[in-house]
Order: C-alpha cells, then sequence, then structure tokens
C-alpha cells in the first residue's frame, strides 16, 4: 500500500509539472501577441529565450514520466495517466513554440513596418487561452464534458483565422510592395490557430484517461 501511495504522489508531482508548464506556455502566448501590436523587438528577443526554460520543463516531464513507466510497470489506468501525461506535455510544448514564432515574426516586422496588426490575431488569442485553460481544467478535473467544449472553441479559431487570412489576401493585392509584412500577420494567424489544434489534443487525451478509448474532437 504504501509503495501505491508514493507511486500515486510521484504521478500528481508530474501532474503539477504540466500545469506550470501549461501557465508559462499561456504567458508567452500572451506575451508574443503583445508584441507582434507594439512591434515590441526586445521583448520578442526575451520571448526566444525563455523557451529554452519551457523545453527544459517538457524534457523533465518526460524523463519523470518515463522513469515511472519503466521503474513501476503500470497497467490499465495509472498507465493510461501517464501515456497521457506525456502527450499533453509535448502539446504544450509545441504550443510554446508557436508562440515564440508568433515573436520571431515581431523581430520579422521590425519596429517600424507601418502596418496596422490585424485585430482578429488578437481576439483568436483570447479564444486560445480560453482553451488553454479549459483544456488544464479538464486534465486536473478529468471531466470529457469540458474536453468536448474545446472542439467549439477550436471551430471559432479555425473560422476567424480563415476569415483574416481571406482578408489579408485581399491586401497584398492593393499593397504588393508589403506582401512580406502581410505574410508575417498570416503566419502569425496560423501559428494561434495551431495553438487552438494542440489545446483540442489535450481533449481528445482527457477523453482518452477517462474512457480509455481515442476520441477525434477535430471531427
Amino acid at each position: 500500500m504504501v509503495g501505491r501511495e508514493i507511486f500515486h504522489r510521484e504521478v500528481q508531482q508530474v501532474e503539477q509539472l504540466i500545469v506550470q508548464l501549461a501557465r508559462s506556455t499561456k504567458d508567452q502566448l500572451t506575451s508574443a501577441v503583445k508584441t507582434l501590436y507594439n512591434s515590441d523587438v526586445k521583448k520578442a528577443e526575451e520571448i526566444i529565450k525563455k523557451d529554452a526554460e519551457l523545453d527544459q520543463l517538457d524534457f523533465k516531464i518526460n524523463e519523470e514520466a518515463i522513469f515511472l513507466i519503466a521503474r513501476q510497470q503500470p497497467v490499465a489506468t495509472d498507465l493510461r495517466r501517464l501515456v497521457v501525461a506525456l502527450r499533453i506535455s509535448t502539446d504544450l510544448e509545441r504550443m510554446a513554440d508557436n508562440a515564440k514564432n508568433i515573436a520571431k515574426s515581431t523581430i520579422h516586422l521590425g519596429s517600424e513596418h507601418g502596418i496596422l496588426v490585424h485585430s482578429s490575431i488578437d481576439e483568436m488569442k483570447h479564444i486560445a487561452v480560453e482553451m488553454i485553460d479549459l483544456a488544464i481544467k479538464a486534465y486536473e478535473n478529468e471531466d470529457i464534458t469540458l474536453a468536448r467544449k474545446l472542439s467549439e472553441l477550436d471551430d471559432i479559431i479555425d473560422n476567424m483565422y480563415s476569415t483574416m487570412l481571406r482578408e489579408l489576401l485581399e491586401e497584398t493585392a492593393t499593397n504588393p510592395q508589403k506582401i512580406q509584412h502581410i505574410m508575417q500577420m498570416a503566419f502569425s494567424g496560423r501559428y494561434v490557430e495551431r495553438i487552438g489544434d494542440h489545446a483540442t489534443n489535450i481533449g481528445e487525451d482527457v477523453t482518452y484517461l477517462v474512457k480509455g478509448e481515442s476520441t477525434d474532437l477535430n471531427n
């Protein structure tokens, strides 16, 4: 009994690290989008540097989860819990990479690009942040009802991105000299849209954890 108590405590520690990674990822996204609107190249460089810390946290989560699998050889729900931890950590790390890419777009645009950043990127960011919060809450509470709500929010982000992309492409026709800058905004919108996809993946992982079966929330 003592052995199982230790095991579950160690699993909880891994789960706490995942929550920590989620919060840091959310902060990175919020900060990255802010640099885009403020043309804050210096802050964008700081975000890129900080990404290495999140990579290390993802590595630590993977290392500890794999160690527990190797040492304890868990089965059934215990094994699923660790497999899901590995998957979620990977999705969060990829979200952070997308936030880093937004910061890179800020640097590509420079501090004096002279164009208006599309308002949809910030609107999409707000929904993406909500999705990260919802995904982690669903994970902590093992709540598949919350997990399924991620699909609805993901559809909203997808539609917003499609509309924004169409508008940006139309703008390239009237401002061909700004095409490289406009494309950086399109890329940034795509990065936020991808974050929504990764949050939806977490919802699928929560469903797998609870029900033991795979579910596609993107359909």
